[in-house]
Protein backbone atom coordinates (compact mmCIF):
# COMPACT_ATOMS: atom_id res chain seq x y z
CA UNK A 1 0.00 0.00 0.00
CA UNK A 2 1.27 3.47 -0.89
CA UNK A 3 0.69 6.16 1.74
CA UNK A 4 1.21 9.90 1.29
CA UNK A 5 1.62 11.50 4.72
CA UNK A 6 1.97 15.22 5.42
CA UNK A 7 4.57 15.80 8.14
CA UNK A 8 4.09 18.88 10.32
CA UNK A 9 6.80 18.85 12.98
CA UNK A 10 5.92 22.29 14.36
CA UNK A 11 7.68 23.86 17.33
CA UNK A 12 9.60 22.95 20.49
CA UNK A 13 9.95 19.21 20.92
CA UNK A 14 7.71 18.62 17.89
CA UNK A 15 10.54 17.84 15.45
CA UNK A 16 12.21 15.43 17.90
CA UNK A 17 9.14 13.35 18.68
CA UNK A 18 8.00 13.39 15.06
CA UNK A 19 11.36 11.94 14.01
CA UNK A 20 10.75 8.93 16.24
CA UNK A 21 7.23 8.37 14.88
CA UNK A 22 8.69 8.44 11.37
CA UNK A 23 11.32 5.85 12.36
CA UNK A 24 8.63 3.57 13.77
CA UNK A 25 6.27 4.08 10.81
CA UNK A 26 9.06 3.35 8.33
CA UNK A 27 9.87 0.15 10.22
CA UNK A 28 6.21 -0.84 10.04
CA UNK A 29 6.13 -0.04 6.32
CA UNK A 30 9.17 -2.25 5.73
CA UNK A 31 7.75 -5.11 7.77
CA UNK A 32 4.30 -5.05 6.15
CA UNK A 33 5.38 -4.11 2.62
CA UNK A 34 3.99 -0.57 2.47
CA UNK A 35 5.51 2.51 0.93
CA UNK A 36 5.29 5.82 2.80
CA UNK A 37 5.98 9.14 1.14
CA UNK A 38 6.57 11.87 3.76
CA UNK A 39 5.97 15.50 2.75
CA UNK A 40 7.25 18.01 5.34
CA UNK A 41 5.54 21.39 5.75
CA UNK A 42 5.83 24.38 8.09
CA UNK A 43 3.38 25.40 10.78
CA UNK A 44 3.34 27.32 14.07
CA UNK A 45 6.19 29.58 15.19
CA UNK A 46 8.49 27.93 12.66
CA UNK A 47 6.17 29.05 9.87
CA UNK A 48 5.81 32.56 11.31
CA UNK A 49 9.60 32.90 11.35
CA UNK A 50 9.88 31.64 7.78
CA UNK A 51 6.92 33.24 5.99
CA UNK A 52 5.10 35.43 8.52
CA UNK A 53 2.01 33.26 9.14
CA UNK A 54 1.42 30.12 11.22
CA UNK A 55 -0.47 28.03 8.63
CA UNK A 56 0.65 29.03 5.13
CA UNK A 57 -1.35 28.20 2.01
CA UNK A 58 1.49 25.94 0.87
CA UNK A 59 1.18 23.90 4.07
CA UNK A 60 -2.58 23.66 3.61
CA UNK A 61 -2.12 22.33 0.09
CA UNK A 62 0.27 19.66 1.35
CA UNK A 63 -2.22 18.59 4.05
CA UNK A 64 -5.29 18.68 1.79
CA UNK A 65 -3.60 16.41 -0.75
CA UNK A 66 -2.29 13.88 1.77
CA UNK A 67 -3.82 10.62 2.98
CA UNK A 68 -3.21 11.78 6.56
CA UNK A 69 -1.33 14.40 8.56
CA UNK A 70 1.16 13.53 11.32
CA UNK A 71 1.62 16.56 13.56
CA UNK A 72 4.02 17.40 16.39
CA UNK A 73 3.24 20.49 18.46
CA UNK A 74 2.68 24.22 18.21
CA UNK A 75 3.75 27.03 20.54
CA UNK A 76 6.67 29.23 21.59
CA UNK A 77 7.19 31.19 24.81
CA UNK A 78 8.08 34.43 23.04
CA UNK A 79 4.48 34.59 21.83
CA UNK A 80 2.99 33.36 25.12
CA UNK A 81 4.72 36.20 26.96
CA UNK A 82 3.59 38.91 24.54
CA UNK A 83 -0.14 39.70 24.96
CA UNK A 84 0.10 42.28 22.15
CA UNK A 85 1.31 39.80 19.50
CA UNK A 86 -0.98 39.99 16.46
CA UNK A 87 0.13 36.68 14.97
CA UNK A 88 0.44 33.59 17.18
CA UNK A 89 1.41 29.97 16.53
CA UNK A 90 -1.88 28.70 17.96
CA UNK A 91 -3.78 30.64 15.30
CA UNK A 92 -2.25 28.22 12.82
CA UNK A 93 -3.78 25.27 14.65
CA UNK A 94 -7.25 26.84 14.66
CA UNK A 95 -6.93 27.79 10.99
CA UNK A 96 -5.77 24.29 10.09
CA UNK A 97 -8.72 22.69 11.87
CA UNK A 98 -11.16 25.02 10.18
CA UNK A 99 -9.72 24.79 6.64
CA UNK A 100 -9.32 21.02 6.75
CA UNK A 101 -12.76 20.57 8.35
CA UNK A 102 -11.34 18.71 11.38
CA UNK A 103 -14.51 18.89 13.44
CA UNK A 104 -13.90 16.03 15.90
CA UNK A 105 -10.95 15.52 18.23
CA UNK A 106 -10.69 11.89 19.34
CA UNK A 107 -8.76 11.45 22.59
CA UNK A 108 -8.55 7.95 24.07
CA UNK A 109 -7.68 7.49 27.73
CA UNK A 110 -6.37 4.13 28.87
CA UNK A 111 -3.85 2.67 31.28
CA UNK A 112 -0.61 0.78 30.68
CA UNK A 113 -0.17 -2.37 32.81
CA UNK A 114 3.47 -1.63 33.63
CA UNK A 115 2.75 1.98 34.63
CA UNK A 116 -0.43 1.54 36.64
CA UNK A 117 1.29 2.51 39.90
CA UNK A 118 2.91 5.63 38.40
CA UNK A 119 -0.44 7.36 38.15
CA UNK A 120 -1.21 9.79 41.00
CA UNK A 121 -4.58 8.02 41.29
CA UNK A 122 -5.19 4.77 43.15
CA UNK A 123 -4.87 1.52 41.21
CA UNK A 124 -8.38 0.32 42.08
CA UNK A 125 -9.90 3.51 40.64
CA UNK A 126 -8.10 3.51 37.29
CA UNK A 127 -7.14 -0.07 36.42
CA UNK A 128 -9.10 -1.08 33.32
CA UNK A 129 -9.98 2.47 32.30
CA UNK A 130 -10.73 2.63 28.58
CA UNK A 131 -12.66 5.67 27.44
CA UNK A 132 -12.76 8.10 24.54
CA UNK A 133 -13.50 11.81 24.76
CA UNK A 134 -14.87 13.21 21.52
CA UNK A 135 -14.33 16.97 21.54
CA UNK A 136 -16.02 19.28 19.03
CA UNK A 137 -13.16 21.14 17.38
CA UNK A 138 -14.30 23.84 14.96
CA UNK A 139 -17.07 25.66 16.83
CA UNK A 140 -17.87 27.06 20.25
CA UNK A 141 -16.13 29.78 22.18
CA UNK A 142 -12.81 29.44 20.34
CA UNK A 143 -14.48 30.41 17.06
CA UNK A 144 -17.31 32.66 18.23
CA UNK A 145 -17.50 36.42 18.11
CA UNK A 146 -15.01 38.10 20.42
CA UNK A 147 -13.70 41.53 21.18
CA UNK A 148 -13.25 44.44 23.58
CA UNK A 149 -15.44 47.39 24.47
CA UNK A 150 -15.56 50.17 27.07
CA UNK A 151 -12.11 51.37 26.01
CA UNK A 152 -10.74 47.87 26.35
CA UNK A 153 -11.91 47.35 29.92
CA UNK A 154 -14.55 44.77 28.94
CA UNK A 155 -13.75 41.64 26.92
CA UNK A 156 -16.12 39.03 25.52
CA UNK A 157 -15.90 35.62 23.85
CA UNK A 158 -19.10 34.06 22.52
CA UNK A 159 -19.98 30.36 22.59
CA UNK A 160 -21.92 29.77 19.40
CA UNK A 161 -23.10 26.43 18.00
CA UNK A 162 -25.26 25.45 15.07
CA UNK A 163 -27.37 22.32 15.24
CA UNK A 164 -25.53 20.60 12.38
CA UNK A 165 -22.21 21.01 14.22
CA UNK A 166 -23.58 19.22 17.26
CA UNK A 167 -25.33 16.55 15.22
CA UNK A 168 -22.30 15.49 13.18
CA UNK A 169 -20.18 15.13 16.31
CA UNK A 170 -22.95 13.30 18.17
CA UNK A 171 -23.41 10.82 15.31
CA UNK A 172 -19.70 10.06 15.39
CA UNK A 173 -19.99 9.49 19.13
CA UNK A 174 -22.96 7.14 18.73
CA UNK A 175 -21.12 5.17 16.04
CA UNK A 176 -18.03 4.85 18.25
CA UNK A 177 -20.15 3.71 21.19
CA UNK A 178 -21.77 0.99 19.06
CA UNK A 179 -18.31 -0.49 18.41
CA UNK A 180 -17.28 -0.25 22.07
CA UNK A 181 -19.27 -0.47 25.30
CA UNK A 182 -22.52 1.00 23.90
CA UNK A 183 -22.52 3.88 26.38
CA UNK A 184 -22.53 7.57 25.44
CA UNK A 185 -22.34 10.54 27.80
CA UNK A 186 -23.17 14.04 26.60
CA UNK A 187 -21.31 16.56 28.75
CA UNK A 188 -22.65 20.11 28.87
CA UNK A 189 -23.77 22.95 31.14
CA UNK A 190 -27.43 22.94 30.10
CA UNK A 191 -28.60 24.32 33.45
CA UNK A 192 -26.92 27.64 32.58
CA UNK A 193 -25.90 27.89 28.91
CA UNK A 194 -28.27 28.16 25.95
CA UNK A 195 -25.65 26.60 23.67
CA UNK A 196 -25.59 23.57 25.97
CA UNK A 197 -29.37 23.29 25.79
CA UNK A 198 -29.04 23.06 22.01
CA UNK A 199 -26.48 20.28 22.51
CA UNK A 200 -28.78 18.35 24.81
CA UNK A 201 -31.91 18.59 22.67
CA UNK A 202 -29.95 17.65 19.53
CA UNK A 203 -28.50 14.52 21.14
CA UNK A 204 -31.89 13.58 22.62
CA UNK A 205 -33.43 13.77 19.15
CA UNK A 206 -30.83 11.27 17.85
CA UNK A 207 -31.35 8.71 20.62
CA UNK A 208 -34.15 6.88 18.76
CA UNK A 209 -31.79 6.20 15.84
CA UNK A 210 -29.37 4.37 18.14
CA UNK A 211 -31.57 2.27 20.46
CA UNK A 212 -28.67 -0.02 21.44
CA UNK A 213 -26.69 2.85 22.97
CA UNK A 214 -27.29 3.84 26.60
CA UNK A 215 -27.21 7.66 26.72
CA UNK A 216 -26.59 9.84 29.77
CA UNK A 217 -26.35 13.61 30.24
CA UNK A 218 -24.03 15.17 32.81
CA UNK A 219 -22.89 18.67 33.68
CA UNK A 220 -19.24 19.41 32.95
CA UNK A 221 -18.37 20.33 36.55
CA UNK A 222 -19.70 16.99 37.79
CA UNK A 223 -17.78 15.08 35.11
CA UNK A 224 -14.57 16.88 36.11
CA UNK A 225 -15.00 15.25 39.51
CA UNK A 226 -16.22 11.84 38.33
CA UNK A 227 -13.40 11.40 35.80
CA UNK A 228 -11.03 11.19 38.75
CA UNK A 229 -13.32 9.30 41.10
CA UNK A 230 -14.77 6.79 38.65
CA UNK A 231 -13.19 6.87 35.15
CA UNK A 232 -14.21 3.27 34.44
CA UNK A 233 -17.82 4.44 34.42
CA UNK A 234 -17.36 6.17 31.06
CA UNK A 235 -17.13 4.74 27.57
CA UNK A 236 -17.60 7.53 24.99
CA UNK A 237 -17.95 11.17 26.06
CA UNK A 238 -19.05 13.90 23.64
CA UNK A 239 -18.67 17.55 24.51
CA UNK A 240 -18.10 21.10 23.28
CA UNK A 241 -14.75 22.59 22.30
CA UNK A 242 -13.89 24.41 25.54
CA UNK A 243 -15.14 21.66 27.87
CA UNK A 244 -13.31 19.01 25.86
CA UNK A 245 -10.07 20.98 25.93
CA UNK A 246 -10.11 20.96 29.72
CA UNK A 247 -11.46 17.46 30.37
CA UNK A 248 -9.03 15.73 28.02
CA UNK A 249 -6.02 17.21 29.79
CA UNK A 250 -7.52 16.18 33.12
CA UNK A 251 -8.08 12.65 31.82
CA UNK A 252 -4.44 12.37 30.72
CA UNK A 253 -3.42 12.20 34.39
CA UNK A 254 -5.09 8.79 34.62
CA UNK A 255 -2.42 7.16 32.44
CA UNK A 256 0.39 8.62 34.55
CA UNK A 257 1.91 10.91 31.91
CA UNK A 258 0.69 13.35 29.28
CA UNK A 259 3.62 12.12 27.21
CA UNK A 260 1.80 8.83 26.59
CA UNK A 261 -1.55 9.87 25.17
CA UNK A 262 -2.24 10.04 21.42
CA UNK A 263 -5.09 11.74 19.60
CA UNK A 264 -6.63 12.30 16.21
CA UNK A 265 -8.64 15.10 14.66
CA UNK A 266 -11.01 13.83 12.00
CA UNK A 267 -13.17 15.38 9.32
CA UNK A 268 -14.85 14.39 6.09
CA UNK A 269 -11.63 14.30 4.05
CA UNK A 270 -8.17 14.11 5.65
CA UNK A 271 -7.46 13.36 9.32
CA UNK A 272 -4.66 14.62 11.57
CA UNK A 273 -2.79 12.65 14.24
CA UNK A 274 -0.91 14.25 17.13
CA UNK A 275 0.22 13.77 20.74
CA UNK A 276 -1.91 15.59 23.28
CA UNK A 277 1.07 17.33 24.90
CA UNK A 278 2.30 20.76 23.93
CA UNK A 279 5.58 21.99 22.46
CA UNK A 280 7.45 21.84 25.83
CA UNK A 281 10.03 24.46 24.76
CA UNK A 282 12.15 23.96 27.88
CA UNK A 283 13.11 20.50 26.58
CA UNK A 284 13.54 21.43 22.92
CA UNK A 285 16.83 20.25 21.44
CA UNK A 286 17.83 18.26 24.53
CA UNK A 287 16.79 14.82 23.23
CA UNK A 288 14.86 14.09 26.44
CA UNK A 289 11.19 14.38 25.40
CA UNK A 290 8.92 11.35 25.58
CA UNK A 291 8.05 10.30 21.99
CA UNK A 292 5.53 7.58 22.85
CA UNK A 293 2.39 9.72 22.50
CA UNK A 294 3.46 10.66 18.98
CA UNK A 295 4.32 7.05 18.15
CA UNK A 296 0.91 5.93 19.42
CA UNK A 297 -0.70 8.67 17.33
CA UNK A 298 0.91 7.01 14.32
CA UNK A 299 -0.73 3.77 15.47
CA UNK A 300 -4.11 5.53 15.42
CA UNK A 301 -3.29 6.69 11.89
CA UNK A 302 -2.67 3.13 10.70
CA UNK A 303 -5.82 1.94 12.49
CA UNK A 304 -7.97 4.51 10.69
CA UNK A 305 -6.46 3.39 7.38
CA UNK A 306 -7.80 -0.11 8.11
CA UNK A 307 -4.30 -1.39 8.85
CA UNK A 308 -5.19 -2.91 12.21
CA UNK A 309 -2.30 -5.39 12.37
CA UNK A 310 0.20 -2.60 11.78
CA UNK A 311 -1.41 -0.44 14.48
CA UNK A 312 -1.33 -3.32 16.96
CA UNK A 313 2.34 -3.98 16.21
CA UNK A 314 3.11 -0.39 17.27
CA UNK A 315 1.04 -0.64 20.45
CA UNK A 316 2.71 -3.95 21.31
CA UNK A 317 6.24 -2.58 20.93
CA UNK A 318 5.37 0.50 22.99
CA UNK A 319 4.06 -1.73 25.79
CA UNK A 320 7.27 -3.78 25.53
CA UNK A 321 9.41 -0.66 25.86
CA UNK A 322 7.49 0.40 28.97
CA UNK A 323 7.70 -3.06 30.52
CA UNK A 324 11.45 -3.28 29.86
CA UNK A 325 12.19 0.26 31.04
CA UNK A 326 13.27 1.66 27.69
CA UNK A 327 11.84 5.08 28.53
CA UNK A 328 12.78 8.75 28.70
CA UNK A 329 13.56 10.57 31.94
CA UNK A 330 9.92 11.42 32.75
CA UNK A 331 9.21 7.71 33.26
CA UNK A 332 12.64 6.44 34.34
CA UNK A 333 11.82 6.71 38.07
CA UNK A 334 15.44 6.42 39.16
CA UNK A 335 16.41 3.89 36.52
CA UNK A 336 18.24 4.46 33.25
CA UNK A 337 16.79 7.34 31.23
CA UNK A 338 17.02 6.83 27.48
CA UNK A 339 17.27 9.69 25.01
CA UNK A 340 14.31 10.48 22.76
CA UNK A 341 16.24 9.23 19.75
CA UNK A 342 17.34 6.07 21.58
CA UNK A 343 13.74 5.16 22.36
CA UNK A 344 12.83 5.66 18.70
CA UNK A 345 15.75 3.51 17.57
CA UNK A 346 14.82 0.75 20.02
CA UNK A 347 11.16 0.74 18.92
CA UNK A 348 12.09 0.58 15.25
CA UNK A 349 14.63 -2.19 15.82
CA UNK A 350 12.14 -4.27 17.81
CA UNK A 351 9.52 -3.90 15.11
Amino acid sequence: MKLNIALLAGDGIGPEVIDQAVKVSDAIAKKFNHEISWTPALTGAAAIDAVGEPYPDKTHDVCANADAVLFGAIGHPRFDNDPSAKVRPEQGLLKMRQKLGLFANVRPTFTFPSLIDKSPLKRDRIEGTDLIILRELTGGVYFGERGRKDNGDTAFDTMTYQRFEVERLARKGFEMALKRGKKLCCVDKANVLEASRLWRETVQALEKEYPDVEVSYEFVDAVAMRLIQWPKGYDVIITANLFGDILTDEASVISGSMGLMPSSSVGSEVSLYEPIHGSYPQAAGKDIANPLATVLSAAMMFEDMNLAEEAQAIRDVVNKSLAEGVVTEDLADGGKAYKTSEVGDWLAANI
